[in-house]
């Protein structure tokens, strides 16, 4: 079963794979990644319509790529933050893991991909079937979290 989902949506995930990674080898991995999963799985498809172990597939790779973006947030950021003339020199050393420890996981998680990956708010949304204006919201919520930090 899994062979015929991986020639009937492999080329379909990678290209919106690449939407979210922006990159074709890492879009490319992560929907290795996903059918591996299902090949371990396979056992879930067993009575499954193809449209639901077509979902399962996208849920997979969206989750797998959450945990990538989260992992993401453990790399050190190695340019100086901008001039905020209030922040001080001891919270410009640290790395991004500290600084976005501050944040809850949903938070953290949007912020990096808006902030540090280049998403937009409307391709956020759609990653994580949410309209964009939430994604708006969530994210100024965040950028509250990080300020009252800053201003401490």
């Amino acid at each position: 079963m899994t062979g015929e989902l991986y020639h009937l949506y492999y080329e379909e995930m990678v290209h919106w794979a690449v939407s979210m990674t922006k990159n074709l080898s890492s879009a490319e991995d992560l929907v290795q990644e996903t059918f591996l999963r299902a090949m371990k799985n396979e056992q879930l498809f067993k009575g499954m319509e193809f449209y639901q172990c077509r979902s399962w597939l996208y849920r997979t790779a969206r989750n797998l790529y959450v945990d990538w973006v989260r992992h993401a947030t453990h790399e050190v950021i190695t340019e100086t933050m901008p001039e905020q003339g209030e922040i001080s020199r001891d919270f410009q050393n640290l790395d991004c893991e500290q600084i976005l420890s501050i944040l809850p996981e949903e938070e953290r998680i949007l912020f990096v991909m808006r902030y540090l990956e280049g998403y937009t708010s409307t391709e956020i949304g759609k990653i994580f079937q949410m309209p964009p204006a939430t994604v708006r919201s969530r994210l100024a919520l965040a950028r509250r979290h990080l300020r009252k930090v800053w201003e401490e």
